[in-house]
């Protein structure tokens, strides 16, 4: 099984201002997977070739020099290793039983990392919070950054009611007390700062993950740009004397307490002087 990664064409797009895309490449003994430089005029690198091998079809996979590393400026992302049946994982796993509380303030050369009891996988790097994906334990996204972490300890602890065990009343079922699979114990992931006594609840997201989102799927931003273009079209036919103005509305409830009533955000889909709804 082979993984490479892909890469961005558009200069909008770039983070480490690369402009690169893949390309898979057969030849009689199995293919290449090339790096495409679109800021070299679309010059092709070779970065690895892989082989079929015997009968039985192996493969063998011969990793090419990056000549695009630098060696010293390069950011290196420290990933976990879970182990295997004859590895231990690695020192920065932090096993524990009902809750987790961080001895020593983070800093950006603590590593550590652990699970969750639903399965999901936190863990350190430079001093930020990162979610790793549970099955390959590559990092995911930013959870919390190091500018509100550093300084901060961090804790794991039990936050759910214990609903106790569930008795059956249905005919026939009288044997099947506690018989129901137990779910995972929900818990709270916070921030502690000594030196002032704060304490911050990172509160996941609604399909439980702790990532945060910040870049949101490219077709769902393509499909909002091109109904704000046809509310454009419509309200400039609509409002001939007059600039048409489009905002868009979606997220959570302003408010929090009580009855959620309002969604509107002042000044931008509401009008701050009377409350209107623009």
């Amino acid at each position: 099984c082979v993984f490479a990664q892909t890469s961005v064409m558009r200069k909008g797009t770039s983070r480490d201002t690369r402009q690169q895309s893949r390309l898979i490449r057969g030849n009689k003994d199995g293919f290449e997977i090339c790096t495409v430089d679109h800021k070299d005029g679309g010059s092709v690198r070779v970065d690895a070739t892989i082989s079929y091998r015997g009968d039985n079809n192996e493969v063998g996979v011969y990793a090419h020099d990056d000549v695009a590393y630098k060696h010293d400026n390069f950011f290196k992302v420290y990933a976990p290793c879970a182990g295997d049946d004859l590895h231990e994982p690695d020192d920065g796993l932090v096993q524990y039983e009902d809750e987790m509380i961080m001895d020593k303030p983070i800093t950006k050369e603590t590593v550590a990392w652990w699970y969750m009891d639903c399965g999901r996988v936190l863990g350190m790097l430079n001093g930020m919070l990162i979610e790793y994906d549970k099955s390959t334990l590559a990092p995911l996204g930013l959870v919390v950054g190091a500018d509100e972490l550093l300084g901060k300890r961090i804790a794991v602890i039990e936050s759910g009611e214990d609903a106790g065990c569930a008795v059956s009343f249905e005919e026939g079922m009288e044997g099947a007390d506690c018989s129901e699979a137990v779910e995972a114990k929900e818990q709270a992931v916070l921030l502690i700062d000594d030196e002032n006594g704060a304490v911050t609840v990172v509160q996941p997201n609604e399909d439980g993950s702790y990532w945060r989102k910040i870049v949101r799927n490219k077709m769902i931003r393509m499909k909002e740009v091109r109904r704000e273009r046809a509310a454009k079209a419509l309200a400039s036919a609509l409002m001939t004397d007059k600039e048409a103005q489009v905002v868009s509305s979606w997220g959570p409830y302003v408010g929090t307490s009580g009855t959620a009533k309002k969604t509107g955000v002042p000044g931008v889909t509401t009008n701050i002087a009377n409350g209107a709804s623009a």
